[in-house]
């Protein structure tokens, strides 16, 4: 049975620049993958929109029109909330919209945000919903439609400034074989050009560091591109490896 990749995120970019390789990943096995996206990323992330002059719906409607093109890049689907950024507020509303996606999706792996972020305090509210929509789906009591779900492992992304949000990456994904995939995704991001580089950069960064790590088993070459998470909850295993 495939797998279910189920990605909340607080603006469409972030998605894109810290999670799209673990996507193109889990859709080229055949696993589901679905994008939450609580809202367009229409204040805090579109900063050249604004200053050409467009007006809150135009730039809605383009985040959305970006975001979706570069899900479609990555062979994922996307769902919008819409609850507002800068700030994004936890509210009864979006709250049911997210267990109801958790009890759709019934992901086997989960992403997020991590737990802070001071530069972008949407990024830590994402993170918080995300755990606690998480855990409400998970209730029988919570009444909604479909099957609760289970206890799926949730992986955070890396921020764009980690050491100054406490993020120390403890997984190193491989994400060479799709790389080519994620550099289209952040192409698409047209509002966003200046993180082009830099997150083009970072892959190269930590997939230096997975070839360094990967040890006898995985034997990783220098030219690796890699992207860092880190777990929220422990692992289980029955081995070490």
């Amino acid at each position: 049975m495939a797998d279910r990749l189920l990605v909340l995120t607080a603006h469409p970019g972030d998605f894109v620049w810290r999670a799209a390789g673990a996507i193109a990943l889990a859709t080229s096995r055949g696993d589901r993958a679905v994008i939450g996206c609580m809202s367009f990323g229409e204040r805090g992330e579109s900063a050249s929109l604004w200053r050409q002059g467009h007006t809150l719906d135009e730039i809605k409607a383009q985040r959305r029109a970006e975001a979706e093109k570069a899900a479609s890049v990555l062979g994922a689907e996307i769902r919008f909330s819409d609850a507002g950024d800068y700030p994004l507020t936890e509210t009864p509303g979006l709250t049911r919209e997210l267990i109801d996606l958790y009890r759709e999706v019934q992901p086997t792996v989960v992403l997020t945000h991590a737990a802070a972020d001071p530069y972008n305090h949407d990024h830590a509210t994402a993170h918080a919903i995300a755990l606690r929509a998480r855990v409400l789906a998970q209730a029988p009591g919570v009444e909604g439609p479909g099957e609760v779900i289970g206890a799926p492992p949730v992986f955070c992304f890396e921020p764009h400034q980690p050491e100054q949000c406490g993020f120390t990456p403890d997984v190193l994904l491989d994400i060479t074989e799709v790389w080519d995939r994620k550099r289209e995704a952040m192409q698409v991001l047209a509002a966003q050009k200046h993180l082009w580089n830099y997150y083009t950069e970072l892959g190269a960064r930590r997939g230096l560091q997975a070839a360094r790590n990967s040890g006898p088993n995985l034997g990783l070459p220098s030219d690796t591109r890699a992207e860092a998470y880190q777990r929220v909850f422990p692992q289980v295993t029955r081995a070490l490896s």
